[in-house]
């Protein structure tokens, strides 16, 4: 089996490799070729992985390059995971926002469209010459904005599933706090991409009994911390919402908190410097403790899951994916891409039934679901007017003023990284 990981100089790699060594009865790769253009990154990344593998007595081979073609040649599966722009674009992403007094992060608002803008024709790019080479190859989306950039992975035709650490994350905390396997629970978890609910917690499996209620009861104030949001609104809501959530149920003051230190990005550029320096170390044989802060809790075993049940059904039979809505939520279109519980298997992915959804959520839901519409429409074809539109549409913009100040400052940003400007 080969595999290929576009980005694959990404200080996350190491994550991701070390979850390949582990499991590789799940999924037994032959060769894993990382994919980057910044070639002093990828060969400190590479002697890492291959320091990693050795270590753990994996038999794979690890290659590295610069050549997409050449490097996703003969690949059953490729995996996304790059950032064009690196974290001197995150960084523009998160500052500029707030000067119109708008949250200012990656992956939603105004910084998360630019992120879209930038991302979906470098990534279409990709796919196609994927397609090109091996047509039957599964394209594994971890490219943020995880949502919109899977969505036009599918309408372009490829065979793609989306992947976010949101759930798996929320999975291992439960079952921590419940003191079960995190094989034992199963999330209803419901919405978009970095817009999600847990609405239950089941033991055992998609009919298992929902112990929700008991674990907000017993370990709220955990839970509560966890999300940065008040214990009150999680007992009002009921339900457990993603930690993105705050950037929506709490936006004045986070805006009021990104004004009074560092951004993320620039905290991330420090800590990528000293990862870096450690993987060139040839005595470090194993993921530095450092690299947990970096993010990405518990990517390398939603990712390897994934891999594994597209690829041979050796996978869990039921995860939480970025996928077509097919019906699943009838109140958004069946071309929608959300983030739900699924079927997984070599055909792809399948959404499980979900219950009918509170309008609290279902009504935000429906309202980013149309501004992806009009992000993705933006990044595929361009110009003033579409940015104008999707900000204007976003619920953490949705003044006029706003969002031409934004549009503005987006495009004065991120010119370079845009054909049609």
């Amino acid at each position: 089996m080969k595999l290929a990981v576009v980005g694959g100089g990404s200080t996350y790699t190491p994550e991701l490799i070390d979850g390949f060594a582990r499991m590789r009865d799940t999924l037994p790769i032959e060769e894993l070729v990382l994919i980057d253009p910044a070639a002093d990154r990828l060969e400190l990344v590479g002697g890492l992985a291959r320091r990693i593998f050795a270590r753990q007595d994996h038999p794979g081979k690890i290659v590295t390059t610069s050549d997409v073609d050449a490097g996703v040649d003969g690949a059953d599966a490729v995996l996304l995971q790059l950032r064009v722009g690196g974290q001197a674009a995150r960084e523009q992403d998160e500052t500029w926002p707030l000067e119109c007094g708008c949250v200012g992060q990656e992956t939603t608002g105004a910084g998360g469209l630019a992120k879209a803008l930038r991302t979906v024709p470098v990534v279409l790019d990709i796919a196609e010459r994927v397609r090109r080479t091996n047509p039957g190859a599964w394209i594994i989306d971890f490219t943020n904005p995880v949502g919109i950039v899977t969505r036009a992975l599918l309408q372009a035709g490829h065979r793609a599933v989306g992947l976010c650490n949101v759930a798996i994350g929320f999975q291992r905390k439960f079952a921590g706090l419940l003191g079960v396997a995190p094989a034992d629970v199963h999330l209803d978890h419901v919405g978009l991409n970095h817009l999600t609910w847990e609405t239950a917690v089941r033991l055992g499996g998609p009919e298992g009994e929902n112990v929700l209620p008991r674990l907000l009861a017993e370990h709220g104030d955990a839970v509560a911390a966890d999300l940065r949001m008040p214990r009150e609104l999680i007992d009002r809501l009921g339900v457990v919402p993603s930690y993105y959530l705050r950037y929506y149920y709490g936006h004045d003051e986070v805006v009021r908190e990104l004004r009074t230190k560092p951004s993320r990005a620039a905290e991330v550029a420090q800590m990528e410097k000293r990862l870096l320096e450690m993987y060139g170390d040839p005595q470090l044989d194993e993921k530095p403790e450092l690299l947990a802060e970096r993010g990405g809790a518990f990517y390398s075993e939603a990712a390897v899951d994934l891999a594994a049940s597209l690829l041979s059904g050796a996978g869990s039979p039921y995860q939480v994916v970025n996928t077509y809505n097919n019906g699943t939520l009838p109140f958004l279109p069946d071309d929608a891409v959300i983030e739900v519980q699924a079927a997984v298997g070599t055909q792809g992915a399948t959404p499980l039934a979900v219950a009918e959804l509170d309008p609290l959520y279902a009504g935000l839901t429906a309202n980013v679901t149309a501004y992806e519409d009009l992000a993705l429409e933006a990044a595929l074809r361009g110009g003033r007017d579409r940015v104008f539109k999707a900000l204007l549409s976003h619920p953490l913009v949705g003044q006029y003023e706003y969002a031409q100040q934004l549009t503005e400052q987006l495009i004065a940003h991120n010119r370079e990284h845009l054909a049609w400007a």
